[in-house]
């Protein structure tokens, strides 16, 4: 009878964990290899840094990263309605309160924003996410273990030393051009 009812209350928290809310994760495996989406995976490796030439902090803020996911839609006319509901969908993943806006331009029709997981001296995560009516919208998520806005600013300054492959990201260029 115990193993009965051990057997029970685990497969009722299993059942419990695997949560129907939507989430970022969801949304960009979920679009992953629909039509009108594009997605990357892009580890550090992208980077081609001679870490030998960086210094400590660049090293603690290159280390923090782990990689980035990026997911587009490509905005046509023919495809409108889909924009708009998966942009909806998006728009109302972000305002989770596990997401924590940073900053916010623009209206309307285009727009961008950063936000975080986590907390100020460990985030998990950040999220850049902009939209432009006429090209679609993309959001980039940046995972990493331990990050912190001096990391994040200090790794900004390391990529621009670095000599960035951009094979990988040619399936964006696509987006681009319009």
């Amino acid at each position: 009878m115990k193993v009965f009812v051990f057997i029970a209350l685990a497969f009722s928290l299993f059942l419990r964990s695997c949560s129907n809310e939507p989430s970022l994760q969801k949304f960009f495996v979920e679009n992953a290899e629909k039509k009108d989406f594009i997605a990357l995976d892009i580890s550090s490796s992208i980077l081609n840094i001679d870490e030998a030439k960086l210094s400590v902090e660049q090293k603690e803020a290159l280390t923090s990263f782990d990689k980035m996911n990026i997911i587009a839609f490509k905005s046509t006319p023919q495809n409108q309605a889909t924009y708009e509901a998966e942009k909806f969908k998006l728009n109302g993943i972000l305002k989770d309160e596990e997401y924590q806006q940073l900053i916010k331009v623009g209206s309307g029709k285009d727009g961008a924003s950063v936000s975080f997981v986590g907390t100020d001296d460990n985030i998990k995560e950040f999220i850049f996410y902009a939209n432009r009516k006429v090209n679609g919208f993309a959001v980039v998520r940046v995972t990493g273990d331990n990050m912190n806005p001096t990391n994040v600013m200090t790794l900004l300054t390391v990529l621009q030393k670095s000599k960035i492959s951009l094979d990988q990201l040619k399936p964006l260029e696509s987006l681009m051009t319009k």
